[in-house]
């Protein structure tokens, strides 16, 4: 087993103030459904892969910014409550911080709708400092920024020979200029099919998705939900995982503990297998834990 050392890791990406509905479903078009209650919470894909990055134990830097609103003091505030440093998270006046409104139905699955605010207006001056990048592990980014600010970031990361890691979450295009910097490619079953081309409605199928991705990225992995996850380095045999068996309470918020606590374990030094490992466990205690 490879010795671990303290990781840092820096993220670049959203903050949002979440809020969140518990509801018996998610309405339909035109439909309105009498929900049950609703709470604020810390969000954004960004934030919410670096506190799990920080509860792993890794030293996080995040990029990012917030509007001068209370949204964004309170993200500041659990920002900073994780350890996470936020000298680079800029403070927007005149303009909203991100937020989102989430619904979570009675499975335990939710559907979201996020307003970007601050976090599209990041300036790639704020990840082109030298420092940022001393003594850093791994840069995470997500598709919830600006792409020019992911590819600014990409190019700084590779500069400094930090791991570039992409959870290209939601979709979108990959320009070639953000794509030939990723070292490590993270999606779920629908990001994979929109990708790769191949639809994910299993485990074999994800590990089928993982294979024919790492052809063109040096390691990918592909998350199947309640399955499993599959995860490929190029020119090796795909790893894939079950799922643990755990009550599930709520999936919000789940792939991002992945996320971060997959990239926090491999710039300690562990290997890809036993990251995956890792950041599974992680998942599945995540899930299974109330009030997330």
């Amino acid at each position: 087993m490879k010795s671990t050392r303290k990781a840092k890791v820096v993220v670049v990406g959203s903050l949002h103030y979440d809020i969140m509905v518990d509801a018996p479903d998610r309405p339909k078009k035109g439909e309105t459904v009498t929900g049950y209650s609703w709470h604020p919470k810390f969000g954004g894909k960004g934030g919410n892969q670096a506190v799990a990055a920080a509860m792993a134990d890794a030293d996080v830097s995040m990029v990012g910014a917030v509007g001068d609103d209370d949204f964004g003091r309170f993200l500041l505030t659990k920002l900073q409550a994780a350890n996470v440093d936020v000298s680079r998270v800029e403070r927007r006046p005149g303009v909203g911080s991100g937020m989102s409104v989430a619904i979570a139905d009675s499975s335990g699955d939710y559907g979201a709708v996020i307003v970007s605010g601050a976090n599209l207006l990041v300036k790639t001056e704020a990840v082109e400092e030298q420092v940022l990048w001393s003594r850093a592990g791994a840069l995470v980014l997500q598709n919830e920024m600006a792409e020019e600010i992911n590819i600014a970031a990409a190019r700084a990361a590779r500069k400094a020979s930090v791991q570039v890691c992409l959870n290209a979450a939601p979709y979108r295009h990959l320009p070639e200029a953000l794509s030939q910097s990723v070292d490590l490619l993270i999606v779920n079953a629908i990001e994979a099919e929109q990708l790769g081309g191949l639809e994910v409605n299993d485990l074999n199928s994800a590990r089928a998705a993982a294979e024919k991705l790492a052809l063109h990225y040096p390691a990918v992995v592909v998350t199947a939900g309640g399955d499993g996850v599959a995860g490929c380095e190029n020119g090796k045999q795909p790893i894939v995982l079950e799922a643990l068996p755990v009550k599930l309470i709520s999936t919000h918020g789940a792939g991002d503990v992945f996320v971060g606590t997959l990239v926090s374990a491999i710039a300690s030094g562990q290997g890809f297998e036993a990251s995956l490992r890792i950041a599974n466990e992680a998942a599945a205690a995540h899930v299974s834990t109330p009030a997330n």
